[in-house]
């Protein structure tokens, strides 16, 4: 292994797509393309520091791609630049999440009818019986609106707001002045192993508070993931003596694997501050890997396109503060997990190309064009910091997986 000291950061803007992915008509999402169609929105987006990076060149680099209303495509950018078409088959964060870490889901999770109801009745029953409480709503829904069609009677009858959404959740619902918040981890642990027959992704506790009429999510979720099939580059860089920090929501999607520092936040000002942090502070041979939420969660899925602009801006700036800390052996590299337009119908994620966007030595003006499998970040990262290949991808430093 190379030794030498060097860092790596991995950041996930969590949902920002730039564009229908070859096979999103399977998913019903042709035509989808949140990037682009968030600065159309808005009539522009100010991103000087991903347009430095060469975000302005991503949609010159597959036929139909659409350009991002006021970032320019830079003739010879900062940094390397390109897209990434997912290989599993779903477009939720812990697939997204799992593909880039190394991994190729198939068969891909579970997803389960609108209903009601959604779940079998015999997986119902026994989260019941094991809980001790009864189950409210078991149909997809929008999170916002079954907490105020639903919650009134939680408050009342003390049951959990079950349901779901085109991705594969159990979602558990409950007012935190009626059920403790402990209460509630444990029931989602309860749902965890009770899910796991069933090829649920994420079980995910989506905690409340307020009255009828006035109810709002709080930031105390937790998802609790179905955990890896197999070794992630956190387990091959962590066996290998390399030092790996999450930051936001990872510790979860990775079900704690490989993982030697977690810093959980559940919102994209937290996470900014804390890889700003990392960058300034981090020392010896370190990965992080930070996920920004705040973008699917507050912004895509409430299709707020305004808002989802915001959030760019903001995001831009803390990665401009980031650039300005690294080092001459670093390494930078941003992408995201999935689609979620906030201008297309429904409220659910969308199946898209991602950007891939890279800054560190000879990675200046470089095109990368359209990665067949998110899986090559990991395999770059496997390469940047000297361990064995994985077993799939093709690195942007140039060395092939086996």
């Amino acid at each position: 292994m190379n030794t030498a000291t060097k860092r790596a950061f991995l950041v996930v803007l969590d949902s920002v797509g730039v564009g229908a992915a070859p096979d999103a008509a399977e998913y019903g999402d042709e035509g989808a393309a949140t990037l682009p169609h968030v600065a159309r929105a808005v009539g522009g987006l100010r991103l000087p520091v991903m347009e430095r990076l060469g975000l302005g060149c991503v949609a010159g680099l597959w036929p139909g791609g659409i350009p991002i209303e006021g970032v320019r495509p830079l003739p010879q950018p900062a940094g390397a630049y390109g897209a990434m078409r997912e290989r599993s088959r779903g477009k939720d964060t812990t697939t997204g999440h799992w593909e880039m870490a190394g991994l190729l889901l198939e068969e891909g999770f579970a997803l389960f009818p609108p209903g009601p109801p959604s779940f079998p009745q015999e997986l119902v029953d026994a989260f019941e019986r094991e809980t001790g409480r009864r189950v409210l709503g078991n149909k997809a829904a929008s999170g916002t609106a079954i907490i105020e069609e639903l919650g009134e009677r939680q408050m009342r009858d003390g049951g959990w707001i079950v349901y779901t959404s085109a991705d594969s959740v159990f979602q558990i619902a409950a007012h935190e002045e009626i059920i403790p918040l402990e209460e509630l981890y444990r029931a989602c642990r309860i749902a965890r192993r009770l899910c796991d027959p069933y090829r649920v992704g994420r079980v995910i506790a989506r905690p409340f508070v307020g009255q009828p009429g006035a109810f709002r999510r709080t930031e105390n979720r937790r998802d609790f993931a179905s955990a890896p099939p197999e070794s992630t580059i956190l387990d091959r860089l962590q066996a290998a003596g390399i030092r790996t920090v999450t930051i936001g929501k990872l510790d979860d999607v990775f079900a704690g694997r490989g993982i030697d520092e977690a810093v959980h936040v559940e919102n994209n000002p937290e996470a900014e501050a804390a890889l700003i942090e990392r960058a300034a502070k981090a020392a010896g041979t370190t990965f992080i890997f930070a996920n920004l939420i705040d973008f699917d969660m507050l912004y895509g899925h409430r299709r707020d396109a305004a808002g989802y602009a915001r959030a760019l801006e903001q995001a831009d700036r803390t990665l401009g503060e980031v650039l300005g800390r690294l080092g001459k052996d670093d390494l930078l590299l941003v992408t995201a997990d999935h689609g979620n337009d906030p201008t297309f119908r429904g409220t659910d994620h969308t199946r898209e190309l991602v950007p891939l966007l890279a800054w560190g030595i000879g990675l200046a003006g470089r095109s990368l064009g359209v990665r067949n499998g998110f899986f090559d970040v990991a395999q770059t990262l496997a390469c940047f910091f000297g361990i064995e290949p994985m077993q799939r991808g093709v690195s942007i430093l140039g060395r092939e997986g086996r």
